[in-house]
């Protein structure tokens, strides 16, 4: 079977530093061109993918032949735009997250999807990784009992002025940036969705969110989170049951932030550790990617799913007080 052959608009750094490795690494991938106008910024892919095509716009990009699928690591605003070119020229689209601003956004997608019979997806590389696809299997097997609540943070610290994580124009905000993994990390190991958000305690810096403390109801259990780009860097999640907790200590940036491990404590004082050094969930999430497309076997992380958690942000938002 022939690999997928990759393309990525735009030479961020996030796409240099983990993306472009990742698609160039991958079974069933190949990384053969980029989109810049920056030599400079080609050459950074280039080290580690000799003889990529460089063109120097994005819709060169898409009107090469020779290009599948896209990889979309544009600034968030330009999401949607581009992901609708890239499947309107007829290739698969992988964009990073958030794909979308507001969740009725991800309805054009769908349809555009559907239309073009092209896969597209967001990046979000978390369910691809081994630690959560156990978690799953743990708390929807009743390893903790029945589930109670569950407790999310992610922070780190950035108060650059010139980051477009701080930019309101480019879709700034922790919520956007970090919160997708808070919240839909909850949703995807429980497969609930929540149904009110009691408390939403948002701090506004030009006017994206840098703080963010939230409580939500779900159908089974309530679910606490704090999101922030104020504060120093802390990671991780707790399923917390009857019967048993269950905890990640370094959930979203798996082996860079930390190991990725699992503890389960159950009664009896009996804990278990589980540990996966060395995974790299981006490569895990070209490849099921890759295997999608190549074979229509389902893949993890649907738009429909991406939808879901997008749905979860406008809602805190809305009881934060403030527009999403």
């Amino acid at each position: 079977m022939k690999p997928l052959r990759w393309g990525i608009l735009g030479a961020a750094n996030f796409a240099r530093k983990h993306m472009g490795p990742a698609i160039h690494a991958a079974k069933g991938a190949e990384l053969a061109a980029l989109a810049t106008s920056s030599p400079q910024k080609a050459a950074g892919f280039e080290a580690f993918a000799p003889g990529i095509r460089v063109h120097d716009s994005y819709d060169a990009l898409l009107a090469d032949p020779a290009i599948d699928a896209v990889y979309i690591p544009l600034p968030n605003h330009l999401h949607v735009e581009w992901s609708l070119k890239a499947l309107a020229a007829g290739k698969h689209v992988l964009c990073e997250k958030p794909m979308t601003l507001q969740a009725d956004e991800f309805d054009q997608l769908i349809a555009a999807r559907d239309a073009s019979g092209k896969l597209a997806a967001e990046a979000y590389m978390i369910v691809h990784h081994p630690q959560f696809i156990r978690t799953r299997e743990l708390v929807q097997g009743g390893a903790i009992g029945k589930l109670v609540h569950v407790d999310a943070t992610f922070s780190f610290f950035n108060d650059d002025a010139n980051n477009i994580r701080n930019k309101p124009e480019a879709g700034g905000g922790g919520l956007r940036d970090i919160g997708v993994y808070t919240f839909g990390s909850a949703r995807f190991v429980t497969g609930q969705e929540p149904v009110a958000i009691p408390y939403a305690k948002l701090r506004m810096d030009n006017d994206v969110d840098v703080f963010a403390q939230v409580s939500a109801d779900f159908a089974d259990f309530t679910y606490t989170a704090t999101v922030s780009m104020r504060m120093f860097p802390r990671q991780e999640i707790t399923f917390h049951g009857d019967k048993g907790v269950l905890k990640l200590t370094c959930p979203f940036n798996a082996n860079d932030f930390d190991a990725a491990t699992l503890t389960l404590e159950t009664e009896g004082q009996t804990v278990t550790t589980e540990r996966w050094p060395g995974v790299n969930q981006y490569v895990l999430q070209v490849e099921n990617f890759c295997n999608a497309v190549q074979t229509g076997a389902a893949y993890p992380c649907p738009l429909e799913f991406s939808r879901g958690t997008q749905q979860m942000i406008d809602m805190v938002f809305a009881a934060g007080g403030q527009r999403a």
